[in-house]
């Protein structure tokens, strides 16, 4: 049943299209009858089963102990797993890794790529081999970033791109990052800039090959955001086709079985749009805790793609957020910047990530840091910030402490969350 430690546990596997693997959803259905509480959580950018599974473990760990003393809470467990990628540089606070850190588009990469965006093999190959020679020629960067977009499915206009990004309502801009549709020296360099700060190596690229061998470290930067954007629009999808769906089969299945959604980093969206992908009969989602959140920190307002959706949450939105992330906190208003939109620069946009400064757009929405939330009492349907950058700050380049959630603080967060503390 379970790849985790704690028990009962149930794995639920969603391909790219939202359809979960049958066998694991019928068992889900079949044996959750008897739990008063079920906690869902779906993992970002981890791109493997075993990956997932150890950030389960950990992170439910200290939850029995915690639920000690209420012997009435009878709680269930599962762990969402989809087609999602991690790149080899980004490290897994205290999880293990490799002696040697290869750069973004390794060969490792390229065969994960491959893998987890099919169909387009021959042009993967050919982004390997420039970025292994990484050519003086310009004419060379633009073929790169024609396959980076082909890869993928960034090349396509606007209007094409809503089988990418889930539908229509995913949307959380009008305007596509440059990164997409820019020019490729222009795009290269300013994330070779941006990858240079985070690194601390600001003189460090003018010492190794001048403009060329800082365009193509921005090229390598440019594959991996080009993913995420890729990733970001599955997320979305498998929420709202795949998890929200089965949570109303679950409804109707298990009225009584109270539903407790986490979700990191792109897995934090793709929870937030199972809310509009439940049915709206269903009333059984108690709790969301969103740690790092990958997505708009807009995306609740009212202009925003999940405008309201707290009202389908029995419980409390809690958001997480911490100013050690540097994924959320450089890398993703980058892509505002590319775009035009100098407000990004001040950190007061519709393009920030919830996961660096919480929710924005929702007047009078508490926010508060986290040692005070372990002691709060959390009103029903409301957004609540949380500054968890008290714990969530272990973490080297480029993402920071993105990933590191596996602290009892959060998992007691969760639980208060929940109204089980």
């Amino acid at each position: 049943m379970t790849e985790a430690g704690v028990r009962p546990y149930w794995d639920l596997t969603f391909d790219k299209d939202g359809d979960a693997d049958p066998g694991q959803r019928d068992a889900l259905l079949a044996q959750v009858g008897d739990r008063t509480d079920l906690v869902v959580f779906a993992h970002g950018w981890n791109n493997d089963l075993s990956t997932a599974s150890a950030l389960y473990e950990r992170f439910y760990a200290p939850f029995p102990a915690l639920l000690a003393d209420a012997p009435a809470v009878r709680l269930g467990y599962a762990g969402v797993h989809w087609p999602s990628m991690r790149f080899s540089d980004e490290p897994i606070a205290d999880f293990p890794r490799t002696a040697i850190v290869r750069a973004a588009g390794s060969p490792a990469d390229i065969a994960t790529l491959k893998r987890v965006l099919p169909g387009h093999d021959d042009e993967a190959d050919r982004i390997a081999e420039l970025l292994a020679a990484e050519p003086e020629d310009p004419a060379a960067l633009g073929e790169f970033a024609a396959l980076v977009r082909t890869v993928t499915g960034c090349s396509a206009p606007r209007a094409a791109l809503a089988h990418l990004l889930g539908d229509a309502g995913d949307v959380e801009s009008d305007a596509l990052p440059a990164l997409l549709t820019d020019d490729p020296a222009t795009v290269c360099a300013a994330l070779a800039d941006a990858v240079a700060a985070v690194r601390g190596e600001q003189d460090l690229l003018g010492g190794l090959g001048g403009l060329g061998k800082k365009v193509w470290s921005g090229a390598r930067e440019m594959l991996r955001q080009a993913t995420y954007y890729a990733m970001k629009g599955r997320a979305g999808k498998v929420g709202r086709a795949g998890l929200g769906p089965l949570l109303g089969r679950l409804a109707a299945k298990s009225p009584g079985t109270r539903v407790h959604l986490v979700g990191h980093s792109f897995g934090a969206r793709l929870v937030s749009f199972a809310l509009a992908g439940l049915p709206p009969e269903a009333r059984n989602v108690a709790s969301v805790t969103l740690l790092q959140g990958a997505f708009s920190h807009s995306a609740y307002a009212p202009d925003g793609a999940l405008h309201g959706m707290q009202s389908r949450v029995d419980g409390p939105v809690v958001a997480c957020h911490s100013s050690h992330d540097q994924a959320l906190g450089v890398f993703y208003p980058l892509a505002s910047r590319l775009s035009g939109d100098d407000r990004s620069l001040l950190g007061d946009d519709r393009w920030g990530a919830l996961g660096h400064d919480g929710f924005h757009g929702l007047p009078g929405a508490p926010a508060m840091p986290l040692a005070a939330a372990l002691g709060h009492t959390f009103s029903p349907r409301s957004c609540v910030s949380v500054d968890a950058s008290a714990v969530v700050r272990a973490g080297g380049p480029p993402s920071g402490a993105h990933s590191d959630i596996c602290h009892p603080e959060l998992a007691r967060l969760t639980l208060r969350a929940a109204g089980l503390l």
